[in-house]
């Protein structure tokens, strides 16, 4: 595994201390190493993805969707995205979904959302 994880380092660039672990699968919350040794995954992609590895109904879901698309923008509309939207509407107590990309983007709407409701509200400096 050493040979391995040493080949691999010349071209990513080291911004983290990385465990000396080079993962090749895994399977719900566990994964494997090269050797075959089992980790449980508790890091879920570090705020990316916490849907586990390898599920069976995920799996075939973004199967399906990469034949169609991949991404698009907001630009457009997308009729899965509407579907999802109108789904978390129903089981939450707002009025539409916002879509974005990042947590920078996120934490951007959430203040330029704040502010339209202080002006609505009469509030010279929100």
């Amino acid at each position: 595994m050493t040979a391995f994880i040493e080949a691999a380092s010349p071209h990513v660039m080291n911004t983290y201390g990385r465990v000396p672990i080079a993962l090749e699968r895994g399977q719900g919350c566990r994964v494997w190493d090269v050797n075959g040794k089992e980790y449980l995954d508790a890091l879920g992609g570090i705020a990316v993805n916490t849907l586990g590895h390898n599920h069976p109904r995920l799996v075939p879901a973004l199967q399906q969707q990469l034949t169609k698309l991949i991404h698009t923008s907001n630009y457009y509309h997308v009729p899965g995205q509407e579907t999802l939207a109108k789904l978390l509407v129903e089981r939450s107590a707002m009025t539409n979904v916002f879509f974005c990309n990042t947590g920078l983007e996120a934490n951007e709407a959430a203040i330029k959302i704040a502010r339209k409701f202080g002006v609505d509200q009469g509030i010279a400096r929100p």
